[in-house]
């Protein structure tokens, strides 16, 4: 089994049916031997997002998200100690929360993130796009 970590835009481009999703991002989230993960850190990005106004969401947001997660076969990726420890020693390369988060559990855990932020390539994850 193959895991993967979707971004939050990856997730949401996927989940849309998005033609901003590169194919190779889209062959990797549908393998049949793939294991879809989202972590925590894109579900409080998005419910943010929701609060401002600035993502939509069709039903009560967590009615919605869990539907979409079921509908999709993507689990959820709560972060570990070990990935806190990481984020406080962290280079800045940008200051932005979720996706320092997002960076640890993809290193911590060694899983292959989905993504077409470059700027994740300054930490060295394992980027696919």
């Amino acid at each position: 089994m193959t895991r993967v970590l979707l971004d939050t835009h990856a997730f949401l481009w996927y989940i849309e049916g998005d033609p901003q999703l590169s194919a190779t991002a889209r062959g990797l989230i549908e393998r049949s031997d793939s294991e879809r993960l989202l972590s925590v850190a894109s579900v409080w990005e998005m419910a943010i997002k929701v609060s401002i106004g600035r993502l939509a969401s069709q039903a009560p947001f967590a009615a919605s998200l869990r539907r979409m997660l079921d509908y999709n076969q993507i689990d959820m990726l709560y972060p570990t100690i070990d990935d806190f420890d990481l984020v406080s020693n962290l280079p800045f390369h940008h200051r932005d929360p979720f996706d320092r988060l997002i960076v640890a559990q993809a290193t911590t855990q060694a899983i292959p993130l989905i993504s077409a932020d470059r700027i994740f390539d300054g930490y060295g994850v394992d980027r696919r796009w």
